[in-house]
């Protein structure tokens, strides 16, 4: 039997999931009606944590935070069976997922961690981005289950929180990049641009497809040998905020973008590489 702690969007499908596969799944949620609404495909519904892990050999959850973890788990665990595996899907800190795997230890309590680059229509179907690290030989034992969640399983290695550190890296450019487009929807918007005309310039330009290679050139560090000036790239910012301002449009990154690029125009770096802007994130 599997029990699984959350049941919002993306856990509910994965349980649903689970149902088509004929699993037994004991099922909670804070919000019961979510955990209710479940029974319609099989699942049983229970009212606190502990009972819903009675007699699971694996716990799956799918919460909000490292607090939300820790509180339920601690609700959960006069519940444990002896040789519970918990896999926990939850968006959390590095620094949590490591203290949990080793508090969790020390009381004979397996605990991986394995969040997902996937939303709820990916658990549904079992597709998407699973990533998980830590105990290599419990992730060999736990690869074919949970293969069946997701499209792919990415094994990160026996480090307990880097499935964590990689989700997040992951989430945080997601948000910049929604943040660029914001921005550059609005300054779309300012210049009197439809929605598809703005879709047809990046059906052209496809900036997504250099990433990585930028990202390898920028870590060389090699700012001496621009291909576009910090000068210039401020020049194009300054650009850029006097059209929103004069369509009376607020951006949101690029005027932070400005105020870094004049931080390092200051210190003596206008004839370098605009990228010389991360020369501090990459610098070891």
């Amino acid at each position: 039997m599997i029990a699984f702690l959350g049941t919002g969007l993306l856990g509910s499908n994965w349980v649903r999931a689970m149902r088509k596969r004929n699993e037994e799944v004991h099922v909670w949620n804070r919000t019961a009606s979510k955990a209710i609404a479940l029974e319609s495909v099989g699942a049983k519904a229970f009212t606190t944590p502990a009972e819903t892990v009675k007699g699971a050999k694996r716990i799956h959850l799918a919460l909000s935070d490292d607090e939300a973890v820790d509180n339920i788990l601690e609700q959960a665990s006069p519940g444990f069976e002896k040789d519970v595996i918990i896999i926990d899907h939850t968006t959390t800190t590095a620094t949590g997922a490591a203290e949990r795997t080793e508090n969790w230890k020390k009381h004979n309590v397996t605990y991986i961690h394995a969040p997902v680059f996937m939303g709820p229509a990916n658990a549904l179907e079992g597709s998407g981005m699973m990533l998980i690290s830590g105990n290599q030989d419990l992730i060999k034992e736990l690869e074919p289950e949970l293969a069946k969640m997701t499209g792919k399983l990415m094994n990160l290695g026996s480090q307990t929180n880097k499935a964590a550190g990689y989700k997040l890296l992951g989430n945080l450019f997601l948000l910049t990049m929604t943040s660029g487009i914001i921005d550059t929807l609005s300054l779309a918007k300012g210049l009197d641009f439809s929605i598809d005309e703005v879709t047809s310039l990046f059906e052209m330009f496809n900036p997504g497809a250099s990433i990585p290679a930028r990202v390898k050139r920028m870590s060389i560090g090699d700012f001496n040998h621009p291909t576009w000036e910090l000068t210039m790239a401020r020049k194009d910012a300054r650009l850029m905020i006097e059209e929103a301002a004069r369509a009376k449009i607020q951006l949101t990154l690029i005027p932070s973008i400005a105020i870094e690029m004049d931080r390092w125009i200051k210190n003596g770096h206008g004839s370098d590489d605009w990228t010389v802007i991360a020369k501090d994130a990459i610098t070891r």
